[in-house]
């Protein structure tokens, strides 16, 4: 049987439309973002933690990826997990979307776009994570305690005697970098987290440089905190503050 050339031809224009809308409906079809990939990963729960599920999650998961690189991001990662154990096993009732929120902001006044900044880094993140609530419509209060707990998460000795957020933001912190509380947390935990954002060979030192190229324009926003430390140890020429001389030279001591 013969077929026509027009029969033919017909086929071929409704073959080479249908591969169009093919490659076109490809095209426009999303890529997975990096928000996303981190939320599928965690859907199963990380020794009995899951990230949040919500879309406050998947934009502060978006922007801090984004800003803060995979070294930090992960460091701001694990310290929401070790947070939200230490809340768990402490029996604290915590809004897990804050306690992502909070931990993920933590460090985000080390990026980039803090390079001339003056205030102290922690107040930049806080700031930072404020307006993002802020953006979201999340209830002014909310934003306030986030920002008291980014703010004052390296003051040690004030966020535990503060609201459970901010405790447990500083917990989480201290376990990821010195392993303050390590032995609280069972082995299972703390493989469970290493297994899935494993602290990179050289940490400390990596760390530790990447506080000092965030803080080496503002130093003087060190004094008085353990980040002093960093600097005196990055920088031979670092001077620390000495809060006793301040007060035998201030002008009360010298009778004005």
């Amino acid at each position: 049987m013969q077929i026509r050339p027009t029969i033919i031809a017909g086929l071929v224009i409704i073959a080479a439309a249908f591969a169009s809308t093919v490659q076109a409906s490809a095209s426009a079809a999303p890529l997975p973002s990096a928000a996303n990939s981190i939320h599928r990963d965690a859907e199963d729960a990380l020794a009995g933690i899951t990230v949040p599920d919500s879309q406050l999650a998947r934009d502060a998961t978006q922007l801090v990826r984004e800003s803060e690189g995979e070294f930090l991001f992960d460091h701001s990662l694990r310290v929401y997990y070790w947070a939200a154990m230490a809340g768990k096993r402490k029996g604290f009732a915590i809004d897990p979307e804050l306690l992502y929120v909070a931990s993920m902001f933590h460090d985000f006044g080390l990026t980039q776009r803090y390079q001339e900044s003056h205030l102290r880094y922690e107040v930049d993140g806080a700031n930072a994570a404020r307006d993002f609530l802020r953006s979201h419509a999340i209830p002014e209060a909310d934003s306030q305690t986030v920002w008291l707990a980014i703010a004052l998460h390296t003051t040690n000795g004030i966020s535990a005697n503060l609201f459970p957020l901010a405790a447990l933001v500083a917990d989480g912190a201290n376990m990821d970098l010195v392993g303050t509380g390590y032995d609280d947390f069972t082995s299972a935990q703390r493989s469970a987290v290493e297994a899935a954002y494993p602290h990179p060979p050289g940490f400390a030192e990596e760390f530790m440089q990447s506080l000092y190229d965030s803080l080496k324009h503002r130093p003087e926003t060190t004094q008085g905190t353990g980040l002093a430390d960093v600097m005196a140890y990055k920088d031979p020429r670092f001077v620390r503050r000495d809060f006793s001389a301040l007060m035998r030279r201030s002008p009360w001591a010298k009778g004005k």
